[in-house]
């Protein structure tokens, strides 16, 4: 599964333009009243102005598989990076053979590079906005997450993600290209304090050559 595009709300839009074309360095490919959409790698990131919620979503970015340190220098000089419970601020996921860091944008949400052993895709170019490949996970929530991912399988043809997890309060879908992380509201992002929460969300993904569009909460 390849997520193409994803679409979030926001009450701040400006703030967002600046955040995501100065300090990230994305470039524009979209913009209108009230919208406005960054090409992210391969992926395209897409936010609209709702001045009367103020939501917070967590999804990442797909990195090469050998950049997280130069990841983490590069993020360091320009945003606070979160540190996990054991005061790192780089996650082992060993066994998605993962490593990933987080950090804030501008809107409170949850950022984050995450680096692939499995994508087999290293790089000799030093880390930078190229560097930043793709939307690789999109957080949902739902009150019975097996329940949503036995959905999406079921209607957009997907699978559970083969490195898990499988669990009541949590479950993966996708492949290490692109991901669901589905959490039920009780819940934090890991690794924050922030509450896993319902925000209107819509994601296209392509499977197979198929573009397929997961709307929630709209």
């Amino acid at each position: 599964m390849k997520i193409k595009q994803i679409e979030l709300l926001t009450n701040q839009i400006d703030e967002t333009i600046s955040f995501y074309t100065e300090i990230l360095g994305f470039a524009q490919v979209d913009a209108s009243s009230g919208r406005i959409s960054f090409q992210v790698g391969e992926s395209v990131l897409t936010f609209i102005q709702n001045v009367d919620t103020k939501p917070i979503y967590h999804f990442a970015f797909t990195i090469p598989a050998n950049k997280i340190d130069e990841a983490l220098s590069w993020t360091t000089g320009i945003a606070s990076v979160i540190r996990n419970a054991d005061g790192e601020l780089i996650t082992d996921f060993d066994d998605w053979r993962a490593r990933a860091i987080y950090f804030y944008d501008n809107n409170g949400n949850i950022l984050e590079f995450i680096a692939r052993a499995d994508l087999n895709n290293p790089s000799v170019q030093p880390f930078g906005t190229a560097s930043i490949l793709s939307i690789s996970e999109m957080g949902l929530v739902a009150d019975e997450p097996l329940e949503l991912a036995a959905q999406l399988c079921k209607d957009k043809q997907l699978h559970y993600f083969s490195k898990g997890p499988k669990r009541n309060d949590f479950v993966a879908v996708g492949t290490d290209e692109g991901l669901f992380v589905i959490s039920n509201p009780d819940r934090n992002w890991y690794p924050t304090q922030k509450r896993a929460e319902k925000f209107p969300t819509i994601i296209r993904i392509e499977t197979n050559g198929v573009v397929q569009q997961v709307k929630l909460h709209t």
